[in-house]
């Protein structure tokens, strides 16, 4: 494993996640479709296809990369997780900075600057039954120490944990918010995609 993760590794990972997200799209929609729209899954697949052909597209440091990312998937998604995952990546972009690779034992401060992007942009709250529930216990995970590999999968760990935990939550932000105790029961579709997200940019991270 390089100590190193470099542009061509970023690429790879947006690869990964495309790849993630057109085998879990009629999952997410399934999902999403008990207290939401049902279109969750084509959301996250088209965000990422536009964000992984940005990417691809781009000659540059892993802030011009990301920062491409950003605006590729905000133009592809209009719904609500475009902002939220827009502004998420500026966040990487900026915690990435404007270099061709960055060592891997801080690649974990990428999932809390997403963390950090997606709070601020939506507003919300752990415990609100939103994506925030998986994001937020992965970024506090990836502050641990130890080493590199222990700390990734602690923070895979956390997201799904996360993620599950929104089962047990009335929703109070966001569209599911409409249902009230409806949506008592039903996982959050946006925490069980970044979930995903979470785990194969973890998977990335590792080498």
């Amino acid at each position: 494993m390089t100590t190193e993760f470099s542009t061509s590794d970023l690429d790879h990972l947006f690869d990964a996640l495309v790849t993630r997200m057109e085998a879990e799209r009629d999952a997410l929609c399934r999902l999403d479709g008990v207290i939401g729209d049902a279109d969750h899954g084509v959301a996250m697949l088209q965000g990422m296809s536009a964000a992984r052909d940005a990417v691809r597209a781009t000659n540059g440091t892993l802030q011009d990369k990301l920062n491409a990312a950003a605006k590729g998937f905000l133009n592809a998604v209009g719904a609500s997780s475009g902002p939220l995952y827009a502004t998420g990546f500026m966040r990487a972009a900026k915690a990435a900075g404007p270099r061709q690779a960055m060592p891997r034992k801080d690649t974990p401060l990428l999932i809390a600057a997403m963390a950090e992007g997606i709070a601020h942009r939506g507003k919300a709250m752990p415990g609100q039954k939103t994506m925030l529930d998986a994001w937020a216990p992965a970024a506090e995970a990836a502050g641990g120490d130890g080493p590199l590999t222990d700390r990734l999968d602690r923070v895979a760990a956390a997201a799904r944990k996360g993620a599950e935990a929104t089962a047990g939550m009335v929703a109070s932000l966001g569209r599911a918010a409409r249902l009230g105790e409806r949506s008592l029961g039903h996982p959050d579709p946006g925490a069980v995609s970044a979930a995903m997200i979470v785990e194969e940019m973890a998977r990335a991270f590792r080498g």
